[in-house]
């Protein structure tokens, strides 16, 4: 590659531009999805990586090494698949909706979501399963007792990015502090700062928006219809709440997450054949094709078929393709030279992490895959910290801020389109209502701009005469 260039800063914001165009006339206007925008910016990169010098063979291998990156992603897909066809064939899901509807006050409903979704997902590490098994049978309940579809699934996905973020099993949290150069716990002990008064806005601002639907647009009749479909069609039994318990707890013995989940996918297939009399076979289908549900009424219906392998290919050919992108952008030095540029015009702390969370959502925007929004800038800002005497776990704060929780705010995202596919509510929809995701990088832009929570450290192969972790700057606020 000794003939190669590297792109100006023009050149690499040529596909980001055109990929991040597509997408929105193809999500907005289009209802047509992400596969086209991810294809053309995937061959616009592949172009300008030719006329860069690159041969092709070297573009196939950026391709390759960024799907590998998907690889454990992809098949965690597969099982929570499962894991939701067997949970509904189950009667677990089922029976959180029945019990839901009838313990939930309406006062308090949308803070009770939030609160419960952030427990699983903090115990399970998983945003996605949080949003899949106990984030579904809050749609139903807040479907039948009138709440917005919209606002019920943004209440969920805020409450599982919490919980998500704040967990030592996360990938996410753990990649991000690895990344930096800096210690799980002390990062997730930095993310306290922005989480605990970002989640406590969140449950203010529900509690409000939720007092609007509480009173007269309860459907009483709806209601009873639900409850009366679900004693119809599932053994309703208030043991099968303690599946969801014994999740938690083979969760939180750490064991290895693909394990783990395939163990709870077993355990509502053997579940279903004990409260629900299944059948060997009708578990199989459930892991395969998903839960067909034929209860009759429309709505209930409308939520319970979901779930099996087969119901992820789609998200998964998107994984597949917006990894491959990022593989390709980082590869010819796109995304280097774009990242390069917000490093160098940052003069200050606050400017730093303003580059720091546009940057990552910049890269968020342009490809839809969260392990690239958090990769990327990572490796690119790590010196820069270190250079400035700022301690590491700032930077990665910063990065989970936008990475892992800002993603959820790009209606092509993996993270958006999985919600969207599990919730049945679009991306475009229930975007305004994910507050935490809005509160999180605003809170940590205020902290950069004021100094409240930035820890110094010295790094002494960067020769910077900053004063040490131990020694906190004068305006920080010491936890």
């Amino acid at each position: 590659m000794s003939n190669v260039k590297q792109p100006s800063l023009l050149q690499a914001i040529l596909p980001l531009l055109i990929i991040v165009i597509s997408a929105a006339f193809s999500i907005l206007r289009w209802n047509a999805g992400m596969f086209v925008p991810l294809l053309t910016g995937i061959v616009t990169t592949a172009l300008l990586g030719l006329y860069l010098g690159y041969k092709w063979s070297d573009l196939e291998k950026f391709l390759s090494d960024g799907v590998s990156r998907a690889l454990t992603a992809i098949f965690m897909l597969f099982i929570i698949g499962s894991i939701i066809g067997t949970w509904i064939l189950s009667g677990v899901i089922p029976t959180l909706i029945y019990y839901g509807l009838d313990i939930l006050s309406p006062d308090i409903f949308l803070p009770t979501v939030a609160i419960t979704t952030a427990i699983l997902g903090l115990a399970t590490g998983s945003s996605f399963t949080a949003i899949a098994t106990i984030g579904l049978a809050f749609m139903a309940v807040g479907q039948g007792i009138g709440f917005p579809p919209a606002l019920v699934a943004g209440t969920i996905i805020s409450g599982a990015l919490f919980g998500d973020k704040l967990s030592a099993l996360s990938d996410t949290t753990n990649l991000t502090p690895a990344m930096v150069d800096t210690d799980l716990f002390s990062h997730i002990k930095h993310m306290l700062w922005d989480s605990i008064p970002a989640f406590a806005i969140c449950l203010v601002l529900y509690y409000f928006f939720g007092m609007q639907y509480s009173g007269n647009s309860i459907n009483l009749e709806k209601v009873s219809a639900i409850m009366d479909a679900l004693n119809q069609t599932f053994n309703i039994n208030p043991v099968l709440l303690l599946l969801p318990v014994l999740t938690i707890y083979i969760v939180t013995r750490k064991f290895p997450a693909i394990p783990s989940l395939l163990l709870v996918s077993v355990l509502g297939g053997i579940t279903a054949i004990a409260f629900q009399g299944s059948s060997l076979s009708q578990v199989i289908q459930s892991i395969t094709n998903g839960y067909n549900s034929q209860s009759g009424l429309e709505l209930l219906d409308s939520l319970l078929n979901q779930g099996g392998m087969k119901s992820m290919f789609e998200l998964i050919a998107l994984v597949i393709l917006a990894t491959a992108f990022g593989g390709i952008l980082e590869g010819t030095g796109v995304l280097k030279a774009v990242l390069n540029s917000f490093i160098n015009k940052a003069r200050t702390t606050g400017s730093l992490i303003f580059s720091t969370i546009l940057s990552t959502l910049v890269i968020g925007f342009a490809s839809g895959a969260q392990y690239l929004a958090i990769i990327l800038p990572a490796r690119a800002f790590v010196g820069a910290y270190k250079q400035r005497g700022l301690d590491t776990k700032n930077l990665s704060r910063c990065i989970e801020a936008a990475g892992t929780v800002g993603i959820n705010l790009v209606p092509w995202s993996v993270n958006a389109l999985f919600a969207a596919k599990v919730l049945g509510v679009s991306p475009t929809e229930f975007i305004p209502f994910i507050f935490f995701s809005f509160l999180i990088p605003l809170i940590n832009l205020i902290y950069g701009y004021t100094g409240i929570s930035i820890v110094k450290k010295t790094y002494p192969e960067t020769g910077t005469n900053s004063i040490s972790q131990s020694e906190p700057d004068e305006r920080e606020v010491v936890m």
